[in-house]
């Protein structure tokens, strides 16, 4: 959710004290860039935006609580993607199965179960796995849902920790790609400069992966930031070659 001023953004009123518009963002694993984004007004729920994206055939997605939608689900499931997600307080459910866990790891529960909801009744949803983890760290507990059941119970647990990845995208691009203060009023003032700052940040991992320094996108952009007039390019700024004059350490010859 991205907040701005409703005096100074009127075309997206959110509530009578604010505005707001919805970024929804697929984040790719492999390099935490974004593969999937829509942008949204602050009304409108997460759910459509999230069946809008389109997943490759085995994907495993890890889903937001906030997305909770039990029919897409079954559709992700009946096209070969698999998914976890948090389970809801006021989920219904009886359990089919229970397999033994391994407290040391945090692991309180793996089961198999059917949602019983009044609400899903006669749309054939398959049998979930439920996992129930408790983090060391915090002592928090969480429970999970998902359809994959190869995979082990911890495994689940650390899929959807790994989503905070998504939280720290966020907190990137609003800090260094400058999305927090617009410099336009209008609507398409507004999604040209968020549109500007994923294509940016897209370039940045680019050249992350390119370069193989291992240096973060915030890291790269400093650097692009503080060559802004220099002409050169950009990956030499990044890794530059080695001085065509260098000597040769002593006692090794070329």
């Amino acid at each position: 959710m991205i907040y701005l001023s409703l005096k100074l953004f009127p075309w997206a009123d959110h509530n009578r004290s604010k505005a707001a518009i919805k970024l929804h963002v697929g984040l790719d694993h492999r390099g935490h860039f974004p593969a999937f984004a829509t942008i949204t007004d602050g009304r409108n729920h997460d759910v459509p935006a999230g069946r809008a994206f389109d997943f490759p055939k085995g994907s495993l997605v890890v889903i937001d609580k906030g997305f909770t939608d039990y029919y897409w689900y079954k559709l992700l499931t009946d096209r070969g993607i698999f998914f976890v997600t948090r389970q809801r307080e006021n989920a219904r459910y009886r359990v089919v199965e229970r397999h033994k866990v391994n407290k040391a790891q945090g692991i309180t529960s793996d089961q198999v179960i059917e949602l019983t909801g009044i609400q899903l009744r006669d749309k054939s949803i398959s049998y979930l796995r439920r996992v129930g983890y408790r983090y060391a760290e915090t002592g928090k507990h969480y429970v999970f849902l998902t359809n994959q059941f190869n995979l082990a119970a911890k495994t689940i647990a650390d899929v959807y920790k790994d989503r905070w990845q998504v939280e720290l995208f966020f907190k990137t691009i609003k800090q260094n790609l400058k999305i927090h203060a617009f410099v336009g009023n209008s609507r398409n003032a507004v999604l040209t400069q968020i549109w500007i700052a994923l294509s940016t940040y897209l370039l940045l991992s680019y050249l992350k992966f390119i370069s193989k320094t291992g240096w973060s996108e915030q890291r790269i952009l400093r650097v692009l930031q503080v060559n802004l007039f220099t002409k050169e390019s950009l990956i030499n700024l990044i890794k530059p070659s080695p001085p065509a004059n260098a000597t040769s350490p002593p006692g090794l010859g070329l």
